[in-house]
């Protein structure tokens, strides 16, 4: 379904002559898996990495897929990249915030991954508190593109 919404935006973007990124490589995905191993001490979700192999994050009407951090890719991306990394890092300043590995955010929400329940939420931003829960990441995603198409 995400597939779908993710063509919508590269078709507006067309008319603007601005692209979107272009997906991860192996080794890239590797690496920033190491990275986040090595920092966050936990695993990414695979189907976020699914994702990552088509775009390496996103930024549209407010709305931002996480992607890997530029230090990590072989070329520049098309977009500027919100890098996983250093806002995870940000967000952990606050203990709280600990137990979740943030996949992106708008103006009012967090999409996050639960470490411990291994669910996916969408969190009010800034007081945290729950406002969804998705099977999934690609039904995270979904959502947060159809909220960044309306």
């Amino acid at each position: 379904m995400w597939q779908s919404k993710l063509n919508e935006i590269k078709r507006e973007k067309k008319l603007y002559e601005e692209e979107i990124n272009i997906g991860a490589v192996e080794k890239e995905i590797s690496d920033f898996e190491k990275k986040v191993l090595e920092e966050f001490k936990c695993k990414l979700p695979e189907d976020y990495k699914d994702v990552l192999r088509i775009i390496n994050g996103i930024e549209f009407n407010g709305f931002i897929l996480y992607g890997i951090d530029e230090e990590i890719l072989k070329d520049k991306p098309n977009q500027q990249i919100n890098g996983f990394l250093e806002l995870n890092h940000i967000w952990h300043e606050n203990v709280e915030q600990k137990k979740y590995l943030f996949l992106g955010e708008s103006n009012i929400s967090w999409y996050v991954y639960d470490l411990k329940s291994r669910k996916f939420l969408e969190l009010d931003n800034p007081s945290g508190e729950k406002i969804g829960v998705f099977k999934n990441f690609n039904e995270l995603f979904t959502n947060l593109l159809e909220d960044a198409l309306s």
